[in-house]
């Protein structure tokens, strides 16, 4: 579908914190499965487009849910994000096989997925099945998927790329 501007397609993906588990319940209601997929995807690279990709052929619908940029200072650094928020949720809700985005202030998304209780939720292998969200979602019935990285692509690789090629 085509859209007269940017911030208009971008509005058609955004799902606002306040009103997360009212959209969810109307998807849901629809007869649609969630997958659920969150991090901070700084600095977007083919590792992450790789994961989405993966998280999207997971149930009807994907979630993928952004680590503010607060959170990622508390739990990566206080120099991330590379890229605020405002610009990765749009290169995160330009993608085709991303549904809907959202963002959550914690430092990690169980409170988040508490309220969304996908059907599935995605993870990386680094965190592997028994991830700190998986209690959440198989109390409320869910799947834990993992995914396996591409080697030698992560945004930590990249910076250093990028720095030591500054020198």
């Amino acid at each position: 579908m085509l859209h007269s501007n940017f911030e208009e397609y971008f509005s058609q993906k955004w799902i606002d914190p306040s009103q997360l588990e009212k959209k969810v319940e109307e998807l849901k209601k629809s007869g649609k499965t969630l997958a659920t997929l969150n991090g901070s995807f700084d600095l977007l690279h083919a590792g992450h487009l790789h994961m989405i990709y993966e998280a999207s052929l997971q149930a009807d619908l994907l979630i993928l849910a952004l680590n503010s940029d607060s959170s990622i200072k508390k739990y990566k650094s206080p120099l991330r994000p590379i890229v605020p928020l405002e610009y990765r949720l749009r290169m995160i809700a330009a993608l085709e096989f991303v549904d809907y985005v959202t963002t959550f202030e914690e430092t990690d998304p169980r409170i988040l997925l508490s309220k969304i209780k996908p059907h599935v939720h995605v993870n990386g292998a680094e965190y592997g099945a028994n991830c700190i969200e998986a209690d959440v979602v198989k109390s409320h019935g869910g799947r834990i998927h993992i995914v396996e990285l591409v080697p030698g692509l992560s945004t930590s690789s990249l910076i250093k790329k990028i720095v030591s090629s500054c020198v």
